[in-house]
């Protein structure tokens, strides 16, 4: 069936206008659309509207109109920060049609929210579900666990796995879990030499024979191995990726390869040892150390660049400063060393929208943020945590620190008001149909209180949080869905465009 795209319409002030599907009346909205949504198209209309099968792939397919003016064959390049809860979770939807569209999962949180918006978000139209990469940026569970029923789901396949390199065995304790420490002599300093590098090393680490016990990170790897749709394993650093006029890419997405867009890698930085074996060296605790060394990925497109920060910390943000600029010290804040050191850094860190670095920890440089620099920020948090994520202290630094005078914060947690739980009128009627089973039990009854439990236990952070990017290299726009529950009052936007002098504005 031919399909097409939701466009960016303007007005006759050149204002964006929002855009949705009708009813057959032509008057009537069925829902409100976003720039970019596939749309699958029945037939044209002889007065300028299509006609659009909406779900076709549902159990219960409609037929909708939309003004052909509205839309384009073309669509954005989209990045949905999925609200996981405490945790990260990113897709990024590239923009060719068919069988060009490349699906990266970066990080997929710790619960099955990843799981259950692939699906919903792919059936309509990928039914074979084999996507191009999953990225785990680091092996903290918030960030991992959630691609364990995704890699065990049959049919659900990926090309390539990527990982930092820091992979945890079964065993107990902290560095002698991604391999223990070894002392340079020469420097002092301690590294984790035996980093996992390709297929092998995750079948010698996780593969058939090696009891994994109930440790989690070897259970993910481990459905990982059985799935036969995952065809490959790999680190992903500078060092391990397509080298290309002095930086480091994501094989397959250096400028290179011919796409509009590519994929930087600029993290973690690799050092080698005097046999030139790659290694990462210890930058604090165990936690810091493997946070610190998260996969660091900025997107290139067009005038955009968009940042994932996984979840550096301020240890690792000022070596990762200091290396790229070629400082032994971490220079003073406002000296002429410590602003040349921005400029250089900013080469590799600096975008236009940065995904905040460990949910909005406040163990973040100002350094790293002046680096960066960036218009939008988006935090991706939780309800249920400790930590209290994002910090209010770290929001003030942003707003500070961002570019112009009003940089947006974007959060999944904040933007999504309500509890993860919360339902009052499917509680009402679940227990008054518990109540008639009593008298007069059916399979489809009970079929029905099992859909609607299964429903109830899913939290709104698959429906309210969710943060959306859509951009084509000119024009970006940030959109997250609006708890009125309606679907023609349903999504939030923020524009954003470079006006003549080459500086981001945010379009009112």
């Amino acid at each position: 069936m031919a399909h097409c795209f939701v466009g960016l319409p303007k007005d006759d002030k050149g204002k964006t206008v929002k855009t949705y599907l009708y009813k057959a009346n032509r008057t009537t909205k069925f829902r409100q659309v976003l720039w970019g949504d596939w749309l699958s198209v029945e037939g044209e209309e002889p007065d300028g509207w299509l006609r659009i099968k909406w779900g076709p792939n549902s159990d219960s397919p409609q037929t909708v109109f939309i003004p052909e003016a509205h839309t384009a064959k073309t669509r954005p390049l989209e990045i949905i920060f999925l609200d996981v809860g405490q945790g990260d979770g990113c897709v990024l939807v590239t923009p060719e049609r068919n069988e060009g569209e490349a699906v990266i999962v970066i990080d997929a949180g710790i619960s099955t929210n990843m799981f259950e918006f692939l699906l919903k978000r792919f059936k309509p139209y990928n039914v074979d579900f084999q996507f191009h990469a999953a990225v785990i940026t680091h092996p903290d569970e918030d960030h991992y666990g959630g691609f364990e029923p995704i890699f065990a789901a049959p049919g659900c396949g990926f090309d390539v796995v990527y990982h930092s390199g820091l992979v945890e065995r079964p065993v107990s304790g902290t560095f002698d879990k991604i391999g223990g420490l070894k002392k340079d002599p020469a420097n002092g300093i301690s590294y984790i030499s035996d980093v996992a590098i390709d297929t092998d090393d995750i079948k010698r680490l996780f593969g058939a024979g090696i009891d994994i016990g109930d440790f989690e990170f070897p259970k993910v790897m481990r459905n990982a191995l059985n799935n036969p749709k995952i065809k490959s394993f790999a680190m992903l650093s500078t060092e391990h990726a397509t080298k290309e006029n002095g930086r480091s890419w994501m094989p397959a997405f250096a400028p290179a390869d011919g796409r509009d867009y590519a994929i930087e890698v600029v993290g973690p930085m690799v050092e080698s040892d005097a046999a030139g074996k790659p290694r990462l060296r210890r930058n604090g605790s165990y936690g810091e150390t493997k946070n610190g060394h998260s996969v660091l990925l900025r997107l290139h497109y067009g005038k955009f660049k968009v940042l994932f920060g996984g979840d550096l910390n301020d240890k690792a943000e000022k070596f990762l400063l200091k290396r790229l600029s070629g400082l032994d010290r971490f220079p003073k804040a406002g000296s002429q060393t410590y602003n040349d050191m921005i400029d250089k850094a900013a080469e590799s860190f600096r975008a236009d929208v940065m995904k905040v670095c460990h949910h909005g920890s406040e163990k973040v440089t100002d350094a790293f943020i002046e680096t960066v620099f960036p218009a939008a920020f988006v935090i991706s948090s939780g309800d249920k945590e400790g930590h209290i994520h994002p910090r209010p202290d770290l929001l003030g630094r942003l707003g500070k620190l961002g570019r112009s005078a009003t940089p947006v914060l974007l959060s999944t947690e904040l933007q999504r008001s309500t509890r993860e739980l919360e339902d009052e009128k499917m509680v009402q009627a679940l227990i008054e149909r518990v109540n008639q089973l009593r008298d007069s039990p059916t399979d489809k009854r009970r079929d029905r209180i099992m859909d609607d439990i299964w429903t109830l236990g899913r939290s709104n952070v698959i429906v309210y949080g969710t943060i959306y990017l859509k951009t084509d290299g000119e024009r970006l726009i940030a959109a997250f869905r609006i708890e009125t529950g309606s679907e023609t009052k349903k999504w939030f936007t923020f524009e954003y465009q470079f006006d003549d002098n080459g500086e981001l504005q945010l379009v009112t």
